[in-house]
């Protein structure tokens, strides 16, 4: 069995913005800020470092975890009538008819490994009834640290899969993305759907990279191959 730990945003889907406006909601709520997410990247980040950053970036505040639940909770709330009436919502090329064939092939187990809190990747897939791939992953809500998500994904996918994986892959479009695989252990697929290239995301060390998730035969084609490589460095 192959595990497959995919991204979210940028990955899977883009939101259309619906994550900035409601952190920017929840931060002029709690804290009366206007235009929290101005200036913030947060490609790639996990939603609890992309708050202690606003928190130390415009407040001038090291925040508690206490805070930062509290941020991301109002978050939250905003992000479920954000996601639904986002008009820039969209699900990326090949997404769909992808997820479809993996999750009816049994040589692949889906799961997720994201800087999205649990709840928050929840809404977001949901709109698009992308969820219902997915029985495991590695959240936000985990860990700040991506390589702490992707570790807690792997372990949680090891218990589904019972016995040792011919492959465990991250698939994101980022190179932060690229970075907590490799730091996890484990190989990394970059898509260059999101602000990266190609040939940024094989510069920063991904074993395969795609423009995007749309051609089928060629992702199952690569993923054959890298599993070769996975099982030759076990070995």
């Amino acid at each position: 069995m192959k595990i497959l730990l995919f991204d979210i945003d940028g990955t899977l889907i883009l939101s259309g913005g619906a994550g900035d406006r409601s952190l920017t909601k929840a931060f002029e709520r709690l804290y009366g800020l206007q235009r929290a997410m101005q200036g913030i990247k947060p490609a790639g980040k996990t939603d609890p470092a992309i708050v202690r950053e606003i928190f130390v970036r415009k407040l001038n505040i090291e925040p508690t975890d206490e805070q930062i639940k509290e941020v991301l909770d109002v978050y939250v709330e905003c992000l479920v009538d954000e996601v639904k009436n986002s008009k820039g919502y969209r699900v990326l090329p090949g997404v769909h008819e992808l997820l479809e064939k993996l999750d009816g092939d049994r040589d692949f187990l889906l799961g997720l490994a994201t800087g999205n809190i649990e709840r928050g990747a929840r809404i977001k897939l949901s709109r698009a009834d992308l969820w219902r791939y997915f029985s495991f992953g590695g959240f936000g809500s985990d860990s700040e640290e991506r390589d702490v998500i992707v570790r807690m994904a792997v372990e949680r996918g090891l218990r589904l899969a019972d016995y040792d994986p011919e492959l465990v892959a991250v698939i994101g479009d980022t190179p932060r993305d690229i970075k907590a695989a490799h730091d996890a252990g484990v190989f990394a697929v970059g898509v260059a759907t999101g602000p990266y290239s190609v040939d940024e995301l094989y510069n920063s060390g991904a074993e395969i990279a795609f423009e995007d998730l749309s051609d089928i035969g060629d992702f199952y084609k690569k993923i054959k191959v890298l599993s070769e490589k996975w099982q030759k460095t076990r070995s």
